[in-house]
């Protein structure tokens, strides 16, 4: 029922949702008779193998880990390299059918969702790591390869790939979506790692956006492209190999736990730690809720409290200057002694806990979805912020 409106507003009302309705419907018959002609073009390019119309493929690549709901596309390809992109893409925009590029599926906000149908690129058959340089501490990727990929690959070489956003993701989908994670306090995101892309853009045209081959350090000479591509959430093109720059393996890692009586002190001591100039490589909050939460799913046993999770690299002189700033300025919040977490398998379990917050979150009501959400201020902000959001977190008695 149309409340408040006149009798003739109310008809007029109607009649534009029918008319919408119709131009929708229109618009889908016309897509689907686009598919239907394209679907020889499309097995003439990368075998009839490498094309599916079934509804469970569909459906696998209309959704995310996001709690939005499933958007299938009308067709699912598996190219195999970057001409079988370049190939696909030319035959989409001929027919004016939209393109969704499909990495691992990981992400959390629904950016693989077809909403308007069309070609899904599911790129998990490339999975190539080329150029591979450890003498100038870069390496050259497909879309297949993850970073836990990656690490294990570099793991006799004394080098690795710090961005850690926690799901085993595609490392172009990272670049795709500028993906950050616990390490990015040191080593920073995707877009200070990202050395160069090749991209097939919507037309099929292959650019390199640091030239072909090139892995410049710098990013003065010429157009920034490859920032304005990392982050473009697969808007701009589509992202069949990455150069990404590596870091040498820390000669010694430890962890700790610390926690603190008030949200503001846990905050604080971040603000501070971070101001001083430590060079920390991971710090991490997690609220009382949320501490709670990571001890029920992942068996632990810490203060349900606020917490930080922090680690610490470097060599051992390094690391015990780190250390003890770090724990000088948390016990002047009242923060608890640290709990250390030095061995590998300890630390990974840590970490492992930190990763899986999202489904621990989600466990606290069975049933329900998450909803996933990003904020950004000053750094001089952040205890504010923090403490009036956990105040209306209490208030709207959202979990």
């Amino acid at each position: 029922m149309l409340l408040g409106l006149t009798p003739s507003r109310r008809l007029l009302s109607v009649r534009r949702s029918l008319i919408q309705c119709r131009s929708v419907s229109s618009e889908n018959t016309a897509r689907k008779a686009a598919v239907d002609r394209v679907l020889s073009a499309f097995r003439s390019i990368c075998g009839e193998d490498c094309v599916s119309l079934g509804k469970a493929i569909r459906e696998q690549h209309g959704k995310d880990e996001s709690v939005h709901k499933c958007r299938p596309p009308d067709v699912v390809v598996f190219p195999r390299c970057v001409e079988e992109v370049s190939s696909l893409a030319k035959v989409c925009h001929d027919h004016n059918l939209p393109i969704i590029p499909f990495g691992t599926g990981t992400g959390l906000e629904g950016g693989v969702g077809a909403v308007k149908g069309g070609v899904c690129f599911s790129l998990r058959n490339m999975e190539q790591i080329r150029d591979l340089h450890q003498e100038d501490f870069d390496v050259t990727v497909e879309p297949g390869v993850t970073r836990k990929t990656l690490n294990a690959y570099l793991r006799d070489t004394g080098l690795w790939f710090p961005v850690d956003p926690g799901a085993d993701a595609s490392l172009c989908g990272m670049a795709a979506t500028s993906a950050s994670g616990t390490n990015a306090v040191r080593y920073g995101t995707m877009r200070e790692n990202v050395m160069n892309l090749e991209v097939v853009l919507s037309n099929g045209t292959v650019i390199h956006t640091a030239g072909k081959g090139r892995r410049p350090r710098k990013t003065s000479a010429g157009y920034n492209l490859t920032n304005l591509f990392v982050g473009s959430e697969g808007t701009l093109g589509i992202i069949t190999k990455t150069t990404l720059r590596l870091y040498g393996i820390p000669e010694s890692m430890v962890s700790a736990v610390c926690s603190f009586p008030s949200v503001q002190a846990a905050v604080d001591s971040t603000v501070q730690i971070l101001q001083a100039g430590v060079p920390i490589a991971r710090i991490e909050f997690l609220d009382d809720v949320m501490i709670d939460a990571c001890n029920k799913f992942s068996s632990l046993s810490y203060p349900v409290t606020p917490t930080l999770f922090l680690e610490f690299h470097g060599s051992e002189r390094s690391l015990e200057e780190q250390v003890a700033t770090a724990e000088e300025i948390t016990q002047s919040n009242e923060g608890s002694d640290f709990q250390w977490a030095q061995d590998a398998e300890t630390r990974n379990r840590l970490w492992k806990a930190r990763h899986d917050a999202w489904y621990a979150a989600q466990a606290l009501r069975p049933g329900c979805k998450a909803y996933s959400t990003d904020v950004c201020v000053p750094l001089s902000r952040l205890p504010q912020i923090i403490v009036e959001t956990k105040k209306d977190l209490l208030e709207s008695r959202l979990t």
